[in-house]
């Protein structure tokens, strides 16, 4: 009897994969270009709500890994190593899950980057656009006044 896991172990087991299972979920949802910032603001903030979630679900994954470690030393081999394998399966999607929430925060806030350095430049070159327009639609000067014409090709 002692070498099987307390009734918590079972509870945060089951807690942390359906977490896992949820998260997993979310990661997975297929990525769609976004152009509007906002909404990648929305989605980063997603992202970070989802690490800080990890790290609250940490404090269970580190009870399950004390727990089968504790019961590896009582129970017997077979039952041991059971409990083993089920931690190192939890743990390697554990590690994956967390290595892939590292990766969409970082390509994110890249891309985040990315559209904002645009959107300025859009602006600017907008901006460029409407004052090289207005210039065109000036009047043109005589033929004879070479001063307003240096002025002119100056301008251009």
């Amino acid at each position: 009897f002692d070498s099987l896991p307390p009734a918590h172990y079972k509870e945060t087991m089951s807690a942390i994969l359906v977490w896992i299972q949820q998260s997993e979920t979310k990661l997975s949802m297929p990525q769609v270009a976004i152009a509007e910032y906002e909404i990648m603001e929305q989605r980063l903030r997603e992202l970070k709500a989802l690490q800080s979630s990890l790290q609250e679900q940490q404090k269970g994954l580190n009870y399950l890994s004390t727990t089968v470690e504790d019961m590896s030393r009582k129970a017997p081999a077979e039952v041991s190593q059971r409990y083993r394998s089920e931690i190192e399966l939890v743990l390697g999607r554990w590690k994956k899950l967390s290595a892939q929430l590292v990766e969409n925060c970082q390509k994110l806030e890249e891309l985040m980057t990315k559209l904002q350095r645009f959107q300025n430049d859009t602006k600017t070159l907008k901006k460029w656009m409407a004052e090289v327009d207005v210039f065109l639609k000036e009047e043109w000067p005589a033929l004879g006044d070479s001063e307003a014409l240096e002025k002119q090709l100056e301008q251009c």
